[in-house]
C-alpha cells in the first residue's frame, strides 16, 4: 500500500469545525462537504445561542452530523443548560455534543469544568448518541500550570470511566497540532494509562502562516509551534500557505503500521477557510 493510500484511508470521514458566521455565508453546504460529515458549531463566548441554533438547523437540514461546543464556563446553570440542550434537540435534530470547560478565564455560573456538566446526567435524559470531550496532546496550562499533564490525564481517565456507564457513544478530540511525534506519544501514554477513548486528531487546514501563529497563540497550541517558527524563517515558504501534509502523511503511516493506534479519525480546524480544506482534501482522496 502506497503512503498516498494510507493517507486517503486516515483523513477519509474526517469532521470539521465552524463557527455560525461561517455558516452563514455558505449558501449549501453540500456543494462543498461530503455528505454525512460531522459538522462541529464552535460555541465562541458572547455568541448567542439563537446563532448557534440557526446554524444547526442549517447544518442538520442540509444533511449533515451536527455537534454543538457546549462550554461549561459560559453556561450559567443547569437550568441554562437543559434549555440549550432541548432546542438543538427539538428545533435542530441534534444529539451530538462536544463538552468543554471553554476558553473563558473564569465561569459565568456554576459550571467551571465539562466533568460538571456531564455530572447533570442532563445529556444522558435527552438521548444523547455520541459525546465528545477535549483532549490536548501538547497539555493544557489553565488545567496543569505547571506544565505536567498530571490533572488533564486523571479528567481523562475520569471521563473514560464515564464513558462506561452511558449508552453514548464517546470519543476525544483534540486541539490542533503541527508535529506528529508528540502526537504519537501522547496517544500511546493514554493507551498505556488505560484509557480506551478513541482520539480524533485535530489537524489545522490550509492557512496563512502569519493566521496560524495568530491562532496557535490564542488557542495555546505551543511546543509544536516551532514548526511554523522555522518555516517563518524561510523567505521561500513565508510567503506560501501552510498545507498539513507532513503531519497527516506520518500520522497516516504510524496508523498503517500500527492497526490499534488510538487515532480514529481526523478533525480539521479550517483557519483558512472550509474551501481550502474540502479542496485540500480533494487532492489527496
Amino acid at each position: 500500500m502506497k503512503i498516498t493510500d494510507n493517507l486517503k484511508t486516515f483523513i477519509n470521514g474526517y469532521s470539521i469545525e465552524v463557527t455560525p458566521s461561517a455558516v452563514s455565508k455558505i449558501d449549501n453546504l453540500s456543494m462543498v462537504l461530503p455528505k454525512n460529515t460531522r459538522v462541529y458549531i464552535a460555541h465562541i463566548e458572547g455568541t448567542p445561542i439563537e446563532d448557534m441554533i440557526e446554524a444547526a438547523v442549517k447544518i442538520s437540514s442540509e444533511g449533515f452530523k451536527c455537534m454543538p461546543h457546549f462550554p461549561a464556563r459560559i453556561i450559567k446553570n443547569s437550568k441554562v443548560l437543559d434549555d440549550w440542550i432541548t432546542r438543538y434537540s427539538n428545533e435542530a435534530n441534534v444529539d451530538e455534543a462536544l463538552i468543554i470547560a471553554g476558553g473563558s478565564s473564569k465561569p459565568y455560573g456554576d459550571f467551571d469544568s465539562s466533568i460538571q456538566l456531564l455530572e447533570t446526567g442532563l445529556f444522558d435524559k435527552h438521548q444523547f448518541k455520541r459525546i465528545h470531550i477535549a483532549g490536548h496532546p501538547e497539555g493544557n496550562k489553565d488545567i496543569d500550570p505547571n506544565g505536567s499533564n498530571k490533572n488533564v490525564i486523571e479528567a481523562i481517565s475520569w471521563k473514560n470511566e464515564f464513558s462506561k456507564r452511558t449508552d453514548a457513544n464517546m470519543a476525544i478530540t483534540t486541539q490542533f497540532c503541527f508535529e506528529s511525534e508528540p502526537v504519537i506519544k501522547w496517544a500511546n501514554d493514554l493507551k498505556n494509562t488505560g484509557i480506551d477513548l478513541p482520539i480524533h486528531i485535530g489537524i489545522a487546514g490550509p492557512a496563512k502562516l502569519q493566521t496560524l501563529i495568530k491562532y496557535s497563540i490564542e488557542c495555546g497550541v505551543g511546543a509544536s509551534m516551532k514548526v511554523l517558527q522555522k518555516r517563518a524563517k524561510d523567505i521561500r515558504k513565508l510567503l506560501l500557505p501552510y498545507k498539513p501534509s507532513s503531519i497527516l502523511q506520518e500520522l497516516a503511516l504510524y496508523k498503517h503500521n500500527n492497526p490499534s493506534f488510538n487515532i480514529e479519525q481526523v478533525h480539521f480546524f479550517p483557519l483558512g477557510g472550509v474551501k481550502q480544506v474540502t479542496e485540500f482534501v480533494k487532492e489527496r482522496t
